[in-house]
């Protein structure tokens, strides 16, 4: 944005202070100035106004934060215009009932007789040290205005207005030519100004071609409004115009400036000839007028600004008075009502100040950050969170165990959550999006799982067929209010969710190839729940079919039990679920409830010397009905509490589909046990005892010997 020293100084006669230093105290408070560059009078500034400072994209704007740095008296602001002829009835203006909200307020003046001619004088010379394009001085009357004070304003031809202005929505397929000779098709929630038979412009944007100012205009009618930033904003990209009214009304406009920014562009086309005709016309929305000019005031205390700013270089430091100065020059009115609280009126142009700490923050930004002391904060411990440990040690865990971890939208779609959640009651809700993004982002997410779907096919539809994701994250859901309406509350719980594919399954010594990804997850779960101080043991953690989700193929899902409480389900993805989603290969997923882990305290780490004598192994061969799992079987033998047996591992399983050399319905397993002292050698009659022992409980078990 470009803007004239020359300018400024007209709207603060009294401003003592170079331009260069200007310039530094500007960019110190956040009106940045990146280029200072000399002219025959003053200089040119080159600034960067941030998108929430739009009171600051003009010259007036800027010359009140240097009248408030400086505390000097702002001239204000007084078009004159000359006596105008009277009418019994005021020009027609309707906002139209689709448009409301939308058009907040419309302003209109009516020229007659006037001269339409090039530029002259201030203007003219203005525009020429800007850089500025000059078109009449109708156009150009405008365009000064805009640069001035900063509000949007238009000149329509009224002689080729039919009628009055109605500020309505598009009807969709609508055709309208712009000033720049394109024409635009309109959707139906585009805003347009128009009379009662056309368009005339779109509305925050761009004026339109059958009612521009030529040099045949002969009457004209002044449009200052203030338009909906969203509508704007909508618009705009839709029909790729961004111009300067649209920048400043996608950033929310001043709502009180339309009467002011009329009469300033009538005064400036009216000293070429011509008369004003009634009064000015102003249709005003109240409710916007009740979120924009009239909000209600903030309550600021004066101990609140002090407290969050701190120590200052200057002795006093900030007082009631500088703060009072600050706010006032500001365009607030602050009044005491209290030892040091003020109720502050904000000003029409700041929509950006919402908060006790928006005004807090404007005084420190005026004072000075360079003012500020030097001064470190109070020093705060740093205190975990309680689940930290717990969280490190699992991810760490999954790492070791080959998983990768991922992230996932925390957000989700009524179909998935359908599928993949089931609430633990009837007061259990899914939290929906009050303004989702998408159909597929509606809802807060009450599962991790299709997140993980949502990868894996990511990287499978990269090639990438060999993959094992886990994510950490937590799920939301709502409890209903009493009357079964709104969500009431929302909570969060923490979940893990875990998701592998292979191209290739390879089959282990217990497993078929198909079966060996569900145990590698089952293993999975027993490895996190191993880090973890279980009551009962091992024990407490157990395995069944029964109650696995519809979502996993039928027969190849499962449940883990942490004392008989649902801890976690796995399994494979349900072959039309897989298609639906097009994966190319079966994926396996498993869901935990780390809300359940984290009841529980993590094991010691602990650690001891190698034995120093050797080990010894016995190999046991035995016969067992399908139904004897491994998981009774490791039981019944632990359940000998033999101190020396250090290791007990399945090593071969073997199934006869034929029946000849096992019987079908049973399994030939070999176990091998691993027996070493930390204090002696072994002797063998021992060894024979143990496995005496051992042999006698797998025989309880059903078991039978194999020679």
């Amino acid at each position: 944005m470009k803007v004239l020293t020359s300018w400024l100084r007209h709207y603060l006669p009294n401003l003592s202070v170079t331009d260069r230093q200007l310039a530094d105290d500007l960019t110190l408070r956040g009106i940045a100035v990146e280029g200072v560059h000399p002219l025959a009078s003053g200089h040119l500034f080159e600034m960067d106004i941030t998108t929430n400072r739009v009171d600051a994209m003009n010259h007036y704007g800027i010359a009140r934060e240097a009248a408030t740095i400086y505390n000097l008296p702002l001239a204000p602001l007084h078009p004159k215009l000359p006596l105008g002829t009277l009418v019994d009835t005021p020009f027609p203006v309707r906002i139209d009932a689709g448009a409301k909200g939308l058009c907040g307020r419309f302003t209109a003046q009516v020229l007659r007789n006037v001269t339409i001619n090039p530029s002259t004088g201030v203007v003219a010379e203005l525009f020429s040290l800007l850089g500025q394009k000059q078109i009449s001085n109708a156009v150009d009357a405008s365009n000064f205005v805009l640069l001035g004070m900063g509000h949007p304003t238009h000149a329509f031809d009224l002689d080729k207005i039919e009628g009055g202005i109605v500020v309505r929505l598009a009807q969709k397929g609508e055709k309208l030519r712009l000033l720049d000779g394109s024409e635009r098709t309109l959707e139906a929630d585009d805003l347009v100004v128009a009379d009662e038979k056309k368009a005339l412009a779109l509305a925050g944007v761009m004026g339109g071609w059958d009612s521009m100012i030529t040099p045949e205009t002969k009457n004209i009618l002044i449009e200052a409004a203030w338009f909906d930033p969203a509508s704007v904003r909508r618009s705009s990209r839709r029909h790729m115009l961004h111009t300067d009214a649209s920048h400043r009304f996608e950033r929310g406009a001043d709502f009180n400036a339309c009467a002011m920014a009329n009469s300033l562009v009538a005064e400036l086309i009216l000293q070429s000839g011509g008369k004003p005709e009634g009064e000015l016309v102003d249709v005003i929305d109240s409710d916007v007028l009740a979120r924009t000019a009239a909000r209600p005031s903030i309550e600021l205390s004066v101990a609140e600004v002090r407290r969050h700013l701190g120590t200052t270089i200057d002795p006093n430091g900030i007082t009631g008075e500088t703060v009072l100065q600050y706010l006032t020059s500001l365009g607030c009115e602050p009044l005491l009502h209290g030892l040091d609280i003020y109720s502050v009126k904000l000003p029409s142009w700041r929509l950006d100040l919402e908060r006790e700490i928006d005004l807090v923050e404007e005084i420190a930004r005026v004072y000075g950050y360079n003012r500020f002391a030097n001064t470190l904060p109070t020093p705060m411990p740093v205190v975990d969170y309680p689940t930290v440990a717990a969280e490190a040690a699992l991810r760490r865990r999954l790492l070791e165990l080959g998983f990768c971890e991922a992230v996932s939208s925390s957000f989700g779609s009524t179909a998935d959550s359908d599928l993949f959640y089931a609430a633990e009651s009837a007061e259990q809700r899914t939290v929906a999006m009050e303004n989702p993004l998408s159909e597929e982002a509606s809802l807060l997410r009450p599962s991790l799982v299709p997140g993980m779907l949502g990868m894996l096919a990511h990287n499978l539809n990269r090639d990438v067929r060999e993959v094992r994701l886990f994510e950490q994250g937590q799920v939301f859901t709502g409890t209903a209010a009493a009357d079964g309406g709104f969500i009431a509350e929302v909570q969060e719980r923490p979940q893990l969710s875990l998701g592998l594919t292979s191209a290739t399954a390879n089959a282990t010594a217990l497993h078929s190839g198909d079966e060996a990804p569900i145990f590698e997850l089952k293993g999975v779960i027993e490895s996190l729940a191993s880090l973890f101080a279980i009551p009962g043991g091992e024990a407490g953690l157990s395995f069944t079919t029964e109650g696995a989700p519809s979502w996993f193929e039928q027969g190849r899902g499962a449940v883990a039990k942490l004392n008989d409480r649902s801890l976690a389900v796995f399994g494979e993805l349900a072959t039309n679920e897989r298609e639906t989603r097009k994966l190319r290969q079966p994926v396996y997923l498993a869901q935990l409830d780390l809300a359940r882990f984290y009841e529980l305290p993590l094991k010691r780490v602990t650690a001891h010397d190698l034995s120093r004598y050797q080990t010894v192994e016995r190999d046991f061969s035995f016969v067992f009905d399908d139904s004897v799992s491994w998981h009774r079987i490791a039981e019944a033998v632990h359940a000998l509490a033999i101190p020396e047996l250090t290791r007990l591992t399945p090593e071969e399983i073997f199934r006869d589909p034929k029946g000849k050399a096992v019987a079908q319905g049973q399994h030939s397993l070999l176990v091998r046990a691993v027996f070493q002292s930390y204090e002696r050698t072994l002797r063998e009659e021992e060894i024979a005892a143990w496995s005496t022992s051992i042999v006698e409980a797998l025989n309880a078990l059903g078991g039978t010997q194999r020679a």
